[in-house]
């Protein structure tokens, strides 16, 4: 283990906060690790740090940059075999209740409540002889084009995941963002084929986005749809940058922006509403964001770098605690809807499976 990995497994060992994390297509690991184990918060979006917050913003926790030692390395390239799995233990209860709460919500769609909703579940997996450290270091090789994290908090537990998605990026008043959304599973065809009730989920994810950016942005520029693989998985992604308003603040623009339609649907209240109501379960920190805020520790100047928790897990007593969700909209189906979701869900235990092999 190298001296990057050591000193984070000393600092749990100690029972202290810290985050590490890799950007999209970077070798850099970067790491927090606070020298307290108080629970720092975001109050209004000046502080400096990482900040891990929930899908309601409710909890808005921070590993502050003064607070902490951060320390930076090369990603080792370790080799792994892995190969496709097929989850043989699917539960018919837990499909049934999914399947039920889609068939909800596409009959809320079409008496007129909303256009589009997210609709999640969790799904508890055993773990045999967990390390952190090497399931960390698997999550970098299989998905290196995501933000690969591990969070730990006493007071909020050990988080996991390698999301796709882009919340905000903002230096100075210059910001880049993401609009994301269909999925499918990857195969060998080298070229995907959108159906049209997914083009329709990307568009409605892209509108919103830029309406709403508009209010604070002197200037919003939107790249044409492309297909973007995370993993086993197929999106379609749009890029979209701009100039913000010299009065516009950063907290006006994560509010903005935070819950995205690709995490919760539109119109955001109404869909937040259903969402709040029915899934029967509390999303917690899955759908939040998290990332780095007005950090200067790599460029001297502040920027903030925020991304979805998507394709994330919660570690707790011998468990994983996985969560997926799916866009819903009036040409939803049920059953493919479940079939998505365990397509999601494959992100993580695909490397679940290499590290209970080991």
């Amino acid at each position: 283990m190298n001296n990057f990995f050591s000193k984070i497994k000393l600092h749990k060992d100690q029972n202290l906060p810290f985050v590490i994390y890799s950007k999209p297509n970077s070798k850099n690991l970067i790491g927090f690790l606070q020298r307290n184990d108080t629970l720092y918060k975001v109050s209004d979006y000046s502080e400096k740090g990482f900040v891990f917050a929930s899908f309601d913003e409710k909890q808005l926790i921070l590993i502050p940059e003064n607070e902490s030692e951060i320390i930076i390395a090369d990603e080792e390239i370790t080799t792994i075999e892995w190969g496709e799995i097929d989850d043989l233990n699917l539960n018919p209860e837990a499909k049934r209740q999914y399947e039920d709460l889609v068939a909800k919500g596409i009959e809320a769609i079409k008496n007129g409540e909303f256009k589009k909703v997210v609709l999640s579940r969790s799904e508890a997996v055993d773990l045999a002889d967990f390390d952190f450290i090497t399931t960390f270091q698997h999550l970098l090789q299989l998905y290196p084009t995501t933000f690969t994290y591990c969070f730990f908090h006493p007071k909020n537990g050990l988080w996991m995941g390698a999301t796709p998605e882009q919340l905000l990026k903002a230096n100075g008043n210059i910001f880049e963002t993401t609009a994301l959304a269909g999925t499918q599973k990857a195969d060998l065809e080298t070229e995907i084929l959108w159906q049209q009730k997914e083009k329709d989920e990307q568009q409605y994810v892209t509108d919103f986005i830029v309406k709403r950016l508009r209010e604070f942005a002197a200037s919003v520029v939107i790249s044409e749809p492309y297909s973007l693989k995370a993993g086993s998985i197929w999106h379609i992604k749009t890029d979209i940058s701009g100039v913000l308003k010299d009065n516009s603040t950063l907290e006006e623009v994560i509010d903005t922006l935070h819950p995205t339609p690709a995490v919760c649907g539109l119109p955001k209240k109404k869909a937040k509403g259903f969402i709040l109501e029915n899934e029967n379960y509390d999303r917690t920190f899955y759908t939040g964001f998290l990332g780095e805020l007005n950090s200067s520790f790599l460029e001297g100047n502040a920027s903030s770098d925020l991304f979805v928790n998507l394709r994330s897990m919660q570690i707790q007593n011998n468990k994983a605690i996985l969560y997926m969700g799916c866009g819903i909209t009036k040409e939803s189906i049920p059953e493919k809807e479940w079939e998505e979701s365990v397509n999601k869900s494959m992100t993580m235990k695909r490397v679940l499976r290499i590290e209970n092999r080991k």
